[in-house]
């Protein structure tokens, strides 16, 4: 009953008292002095207003203004990481892009004879016995290198197979004998329909080097596919083997490939022209490299002022079961960019003028947070194999050479050599061709990571072509043309020409229109803050006072008030704790004294001494009577004063 005047003195002072910020004792106390002398009319009209339907319309109407703001503001931040493309086009002297040519056979097929004997003779032997197909035996001696001493024996693991039934039975090459097919079986080009039976399904098997059970069947529905797989498997085996020097001289020249040479309408030679080695093309050579240090430009538009060359092909030095058709392969790409001729090259034509216009793009994309590119390759955890610049198909081609040296032992033929490692062959690495596909095979699947690490570049330049062709030569200028240029080229081939063996090729500008695609922020940071005040002051009537306003007291204050009662909490646990322990030690210590048989040494004290229990023969104490003489009252004074007498009578 002594508190309840407190706890009414304590109501009536916060009653009285106004409530601020943080010293308010709960956060609906805050949040009522919030509502009443905050900016937002919304929040004050729901304490201020009369009646419960009011007030739950004016609730409604806040927080549907509050939806509306969160959903604008978050439309804002997306859009403010978003992009837009302006294009701008510029009429000036272009530089002329690098073209990069190769002859689709990459070697002589007389020269690399002797070292693929043992490869065409088993596959001439299986397309006569799979296919009844058989030529007179080839009088070409095998080399004193014998580079295919063990190929005989190698065949013969993997050789072509026949796939009689679906009951995973095959016929071997070498043999003859039916054999059962274990492991899975992959179908190499299943989008062709086959419409004959079994019977046409060609294949081979790979297993594991390590375990033999572990065996893959590839089928082909086409015959022609089969061979070619096939064939070009080996093929890398026994390329891989032979050094690069003999390579570039089993290969074209540029005096073999170039009959004639123009650009912007005067004459050049193979001194405009650098070679490199592709491994699947052989010899190749790129006009205009830059590698001297100067780019050459042209000014005017038009077939006249570009490139003009005239093909040497030689068709009859082909080889018969590497290739099936008939030509060369040409790239247009910028002077720091590798030329992948194998997977973007454009075929040209023997016999036949092909004219490939160009329009010049140059594009550039925004980074991070706009867009997923990079700029230079550097944060890409992939080592650049090419020496060019970046680029995705770099990037990948790289990604999945590392795959194959880490899993295989050794480095696919086709793709550029990492550091310490060497080109794989089936002597050094016999287990090789089954590890390739089965990695190749998680490459396309991307389940290698390759396409998760690799990113688009982020700048690059673009020459979109427009090819046409025509024939050529013509009928009436065809005998004189061939003789010309049997004669220029007649102590070399030391025969007549065929239009069959040339090709000629134009590269040009179509247009000097250069075309700039660029990427630019759709939002600035001033034009965002300036939206979102917008926002806030349409649905809200709030400004950046409020904003601020907001936070201090939703996170601020209210973060204040719960740590506040939360420690308040805790002292209060605390404080309790202490005095059930003071409690208990009272209670121990309490009957420690109240035991007979306890027995302390220290002398006691009145009141511990009244506690003792008394012997059982002497009597209870009794209080002592009064000594009544000490309650006489004696006078100080002799004489009582007249003052005192007065005060007396009363």
């Amino acid at each position: 009953a002594a508190t309840a005047p407190g706890k009414r003195i304590t109501a009536r002072l916060k009653r009285t008292l106004p409530v601020r910020g943080p010293q308010a004792p709960t956060l609906s106390e805050l949040m009522r002095w919030y509502c009443l002398n905050t900016n937002t009319h919304g929040c004050r009209r729901i304490v201020v207003s009369r009646g419960r339907l009011r007030r739950l319309l004016w609730i409604a109407l806040t927080l549907s203004a509050v939806g509306l703001i969160l959903w604008q503001c978050a439309e804002l931040l997306m859009n403010y990481y978003s992009a837009s493309v302006s294009v701008t086009v510029q009429f000036q002297k272009l530089p002329f892009p690098a073209v990069t040519i190769c002859n689709i056979n990459p070697y002589k097929y007389s020269a690399m004879k002797e070292y693929l004997y043992e490869l065409d003779k088993e596959t001439k032997k299986a397309l006569e016995t799979f296919y009844g197909f058989s030529e007179g035996k080839s009088k070409v001696r095998r080399s004193v290198d014998d580079w295919n001493s063990t190929g005989s024996d190698f065949f013969e693991q993997i050789p072509l197979l026949k796939v009689e039934d679906f009951s995973r039975t095959a016929t071997e090459l070498h043999s003859g004998q039916k054999r059962k097919i274990e492991g899975s079986v992959f179908h190499k080009d299943s989008s062709i329909v086959n419409s004959g039976d079994s019977n046409d399904i060609i294949g081979f098997q790979l297993c594991d080097a390590n375990n033999s059970s572990d065996c893959a069947l590839y089928t082909f529905s086409s015959g022609v596919n089969a061979i070619q797989e096939w064939y070009k498997l080996h093929y890398m085996n026994i390329m891989a083997q032979i050094p690069l020097e003999i390579k570039e001289k089993l290969s074209y020249s540029a005096e073999d490939l170039l009959l004639t040479c123009f650009f912007d309408g005067l004459s050049c030679d193979k001194r405009h022209f650098t070679r490199f080695h592709h491994p699947l093309h052989g010899n190749c050579y790129t006009f205009n490299s830059g590698e001297s240090g100067t780019i050459l430009s042209t000014s005017t538009g038009g077939s006249e002022y570009g490139l003009q060359v005239v093909l040497y092909i030689d068709e009859a030095d082909y080889n018969p079961f590497l290739v099936t058709s008939t030509g060369a392969k040409i790239m247009v790409h910028d002077q720091n960019e590798y030329p992948f001729i194998e997977d973007i090259g454009t075929e040209i034509e023997t016999a036949a003028a092909t004219s490939i216009g160009m329009h010049f793009t140059q594009s550039r994309k925004l980074s991070k947070p706009y867009s997923d590119c990079t700029e230079t390759g550097a944060d890409i955890p992939v080592d650049n194999l090419y020496n060019k610049s970046y680029s995705l198909q770099i990037c990948l081609h790289s990604c999945f050479q590392k795959a194959m040296v880490e899993s295989c032992g050794c480095a696919q033929y086709a793709q550029p050599l990492p550091a310490g490692a060497e080109y794989c062959n089936y002597k050094k690495n016999p287990n090789w061709m089954y590890c390739y596909y089965r990695l190749h095979e998680k490459f396309v699947k991307e389940q290698l990571g390759c396409q998760q690490i690799c990113k688009d570049a982020c700048s690059f330049k673009e020459w979109a072509l427009t090819t046409s062709i025509a024939q050529w030569p013509s009928v009436v200028s065809e005998d004189w043309m061939l003789r010309v240029l049997s004669w220029d080229k007649g102590q070399k081939l030391n025969k007549k020409l065929n239009k069959t063996d040339l090709a000629n090729l134009m590269v040009f500008y179509k247009d000097l229109n250069e075309r700039f695609i660029s990427e630019n922020p759709a939002n600035t940071l001033v034009i965002l803050l300036s939206n979102f005040g917008g926002q806030l002051g349409l649905w809200m009537s709030c400004s950046v006072v409020c904003v601020i306003e907001i936070v201090e007291v939703f996170f601020i204050d209210s973060l204040s008030i719960v740590l506040r009662r939360q420690w308040q909490r805790a002292k209060k646990w605390w404080s309790g704790r202490q005095q059930g322990r003071a409690a208990q030690a009272s209670d121990v210590e309490r009957q420690g004294h109240e035991n007979p048989a306890c027995i302390d040494e220290d002398l006691p004290t009145f009141t511990t001494a009244l506690r003792l229990p008394l012997p059982q023969d002497s009597p209870l104490p009794r209080t002592p009577p009064p000594n009544y003489s000490t309650l006489r009252l004696e006078t100080a004074f002799t004489e009582q004063l007249p003052d005192t007498l007065e005060l007396g009578q009363h």
